[in-house]
């Protein structure tokens, strides 16, 4: 696949991601799982840049990525950059949309899980939490997809206790959709697209 096509795919896939965050998740505090949603708890909070967030707190993961798996690290850092970047270009686009936080939680689930999914038949991602679930399958021999669903159960109990009940619910709804989404996008051949 050449250059430019993997560039436009993950512009694309950063752009659905960041839409998916600003306009259907967070004008309901609603999470995704990873490192994305401890952004997102932090913005909640403290009215922290996701996005920059996102960046700094997969540094660390990042860091051991190119001393260890640096296929891993090139493979994700673009994701990385451009999806922090665009979602907090467009945060802007909080609410404006209006549905009902359900329906928002699940359309949003759909955005974030079109755009991980793309980046995903590319080979990058964003990084984050799903690197370090990938060491530690690595390691461990355990499922990365099962690593990858506790990671991301563990954000979303945070968050719900430390937003709201309401957050914890829509956000359960928006990570089966995530889950489903990123799946179906995923799993169709480079060829078919």
């Amino acid at each position: 696949m050449n250059t430019i096509k993997i560039v436009c795919i993950i512009v694309l896939g950063s752009l659905l991601l960041s839409i998916g965050i600003n306009v259907f998740l967070t004008p309901y505090k609603v999470l995704d799982g990873g490192m994305i949603g401890i952004g997102l708890i932090l913005h909640y909070l403290f009215n922290l840049k996701t996005g920059l967030m996102l960046i700094v707190f997969s540094t660390p993961i990042f860091l051991v990525a190119w001393i260890y798996y640096r296929k891993y690290f090139y493979n994700s850092l673009h994701g990385l950059l451009l999806s922090s970047f665009f979602i907090d270009l467009l945060k802007p686009l909080d609410g404006i949309v209006h549905a009902s936080p359900i329906v928002s939680s699940i359309i949003g689930g759909i955005f974030v899980g079109s755009g991980i999914g793309l980046m995903l038949r590319i080979g990058t991602s964003t990084g984050g939490t799903d690197l370090l679930a990938q060491f530690i399958s690595d390691k461990s021999g355990v499922n990365v997809g099962i690593l990858i669903f506790f990671i991301d159960m563990v954000v979303i109990l945070l968050g719900g206790l430390l937003i709201s009940s309401e957050t914890l619910i829509l956000s359960c709804v928006t990570i089966v959709f995530v889950g489903l989404t990123t799946t179906i996008v995923s799993s169709k051949s480079i060829k078919e697209a």
